[in-house]
């Protein structure tokens, strides 16, 4: 008898809207909340997550902040709230200006000039 098992790295969005004026850029966006994990497999199948880390990446410029973890989890279970600037500590800078491509099929993003996607191969 065997069995596999194997550690993955998972990342899954969260139902969130939030309209902001961005604090980097200026202009008009929204919040997108998403949660990193490291996840056990049985057989393909995740049993037990851990290292939970929950990020918001703007949809204006694409700057990512490391999001305050008690606010990630009330939001996770599906809780109504506002981020808060204090609730926010920058990750990344993000783009500015630029045309920025965004894959219809994985979601990558990039402002190289690609006709394909480097991440999953599909056609811009």
């Amino acid at each position: 008898m065997f069995f596999i098992i194997g550690l993955t790295s998972g990342r899954k969005d969260l139902k969130f809207n939030q309209v902001v004026i961005c604090s980097r850029c200026g202009k008009y966006g929204r919040y997108m909340v998403y949660m990193t994990y490291t996840a056990l497999s049985l057989f393909f199948i995740p049993c037990f997550k851990w290292n939970k880390q929950y990020f918001v990446q703007t949809s204006c410029c694409g700057t990512v902040y490391r999001l305050d973890p008690e606010v990630g989890r009330r939001i996770a279970r599906g809780e109504e709230l506002e981020i808060r600037q204090e609730d926010l500590e920058p990750v990344s800078r993000g783009w500015q200006g630029g045309q920025m491509k965004r894959c219809p099929n994985c979601g990558y993003t990039t402002d190289e000039d690609f006709t394909f996607c480097p991440n999953c191969g599909g056609r811009f």
